[in-house]
């Protein structure tokens, strides 16, 4: 496929001016003569013209076009990017030669290994034009290794720098020699942002190399070596788990592709344990491990696509008699593995921990949450920080009487319905473990609650599934003997609500939000040292 007309032939001369430019720097370098000088600084405004030129167009066809394919507008954002990189590398080139200028001695620069840097972002640009035009993942992946060579050439270069340094051999030398390979590490920074460019451009979702690596590395690994597509990978955003998620199109008749997972070897590396688990406990609650492998401090893992949708499209689109039928077989599945795993050892609870841990979040996006001490018409109110204070000297000694095996982060889009096969599936299990059943259930009544949905109907609904697990929560308590489940509750909705205030650009939600946790939490400090077996949760706090 060809760049669009317009972009295509500035973007091939500007290829070419840049490399121009590296070559004349490497000139330079070598003979540092006057007219070569000049001749660096003359064409760097041309190349700032050219940059113009080719960004103006990209985003002419961006914004005025009214061709919506996607491939086209992806190719003419991977050559902006690109576009921009290339100026970047241009201006370094610029910067090493200003930095020649201060040798005292031309010849001191040889004592260094600088001239196979110089090529190796010579060869790579060589391949940039013809890597964007044919969209050839292959080419931009050497253009992105050339990074790592430059890399490398830095730290080699950066400890003979520092050694002569110690042998006092000319520092004023030494140190315009350290810039110079320190433009040339810059230049491999550009190269590797052109490469994923390139990426971006063959497949149309932008992932770091190391990620389609990972992701090639997985595919491989679960015996699907087979390059991507355009189309063939689709990100999945909306987590906050800090890894790069994404879906693989399988191609077959049958074939509903896998769910690629990129991220924190520790952290995936549990969450293997646990699905593991998970499988053993209730087959085919979990999705599938196909692959799993891990590179130093990152992993990879593929999983099993699973049918039907998350939880929180039901609630939201879903008629009120499949909304009903997902709440049953959600509230049976969790039951039955409450059951399963129930143990009778007491589990002390840590709610104002976990909330003093996500607090400077929230203070963080409104540090106007984060209120001192008043007096309001005589009355004392209390700081946010003595609130809480107040609330963790009360929940001392509060403990669970036994416990179960949690999901860990039960969301409402953690939860996959399936219509068609009638039953439920968990997602994103790194933090599944033993633990008060009072936390699951507080996160998924809060994953409900604050759903920025204000219409009075959906409202209406969020309320019905919220009634229908808490009645549930209760009724389990209730059977187990368990008298202090409202009260461990009342600590886990008043975290849950105020830390979500964290996730919410709505000013005014995010207060209704932080508030309601407060005020479970002054309810709980005006109990200090009364029986836990007292207290009652305020229903009214979730209703909106």
């Amino acid at each position: 496929m060809r760049i669009l007309e317009g972009i295509e032939e500035n973007f091939r001369f500007m290829v070419l001016e840049v490399s121009k430019q590296v070559a004349s720097a490497l000139q330079v370098v070598e003979r540092p003569e006057p007219d070569h000088i000049k001749r660096i600084e003359s064409r760097d405004d041309y190349i700032d013209n050219l940059k113009s030129v080719i960004e103006n167009t990209c985003w002419g066809r961006i914004h005025g076009s009214r061709d919506g394919n996607k491939r086209t507008l992806d190719l003419v954002r991977a050559a902006n990017i690109i576009n921009i990189n290339l100026e970047r590398i241009a201006d370094y080139a610029v910067n090493i030669v200003s930095q020649v200028q201060y040798l005292t001695d031309p010849l001191f620069i040889r004592r260094y290994d600088y001239r196979d840097a110089f090529l190796d972002v010579e060869k790579a640009l060589g391949l940039v034009f013809p890597a964007l035009t044919r969209q050839d993942v292959r080419l931009a992946l050497r253009i992105c290794r050339a990074e790592f060579s430059l890399d490398d050439r830095f730290k080699a270069a950066f400890d003979a720098v520092l050694a002569d340094l110690r042998r006092g051999e000319s520092p004023e030398n030494a140190i315009s020699c350290f810039n110079i390979f320190r433009y040339l590490e810059r230049m491999g920074d550009a190269l590797l942002n052109i490469g994923e460019a390139v990426i971006f451009a063959a497949i149309g979702e932008k992932l770091k190399i190391h990620q389609y690596q990972a992701l090639q590395d997985s595919l491989a690994h679960g015996g699907e070596d087979i390059p991507l597509s355009p189309g063939d990978f689709s990100s999945i955003w909306g987590t906050r788990s800090g890894c790069r998620i994404g879906r693989v199109e399988e191609h077959g008749p049958r074939s509903k592709g896998v769910l690629f997972k990129e991220g924190n070897a520790a952290k995936l590396a549990k969450e293997k344990e646990n699905i593991e688990r998970w499988e053993r406990l209730s087959p085919g609650l979990p999705p599938g491990i196909q692959a799993f492998q891990t590179d130093g401090d990152s992993a990879s893992m593929l999983l099993e696509y699973l049918g039907g949708c998350n939880f929180q499209e039901v609630v939201l689109t879903a008629d009120r008699e499949i909304v009903e039928n997902a709440c049953f077989l959600i509230t049976q599945t969790v039951g039955g593995v409450w059951e399963q795993t129930l143990t009778r050892e007491p589990v002390p609870t840590d709610f104002m921990a976990q909330m003093r841990a996500r607090l400077d979040d929230v203070f963080r996006l409104y540090p106007g949450f984060a209120t001192g001490p008043k007096n309001l018409c005589g009355l004392a109110v209390r700081s946010v920080a003595d609130l809480i204070a107040a609330a963790a000297k009360a929940e001392q000694g509060l403990c669970a009487p036994f416990s179960v095996f949690l999901h860990g982060d039960f969301n409402l889009n953690n939860i996959v319905y399936d219509h068609t096969a009638q039953r439920i599936h968990y997602i994103d299990l790194h933090r599944s473990r033993q633990g008060d059943f009072a936390l699951d259930t507080a996160v998924f009544l809060a994953s409900n609650f604050r759903l920025p949905v204000f219409e009075t109907r959906l409202r209406r609904r969020i309320q019905l599934v919220m009634d229908r697990f808490l009645e549930f929560a209760r009724g389990f308590a209730a059977e187990q003997g368990d008298t202090t489940f409202e009260a461990r509750l009342t600590f886990g909705v008043a975290r849950a609500l105020a830390t979500s205030a964290r996730f919410e650009v709505n000013r005014a939600f995010a207060q209704e939000l932080f508030l309601r946790g407060a005020y479970l939490l002054e309810r709980l400090a005006a109990r200090a040292g009364e029986p836990f077996e007292g207290t009652a949760f305020p229903d009214a706090v979730l209703v909106y």
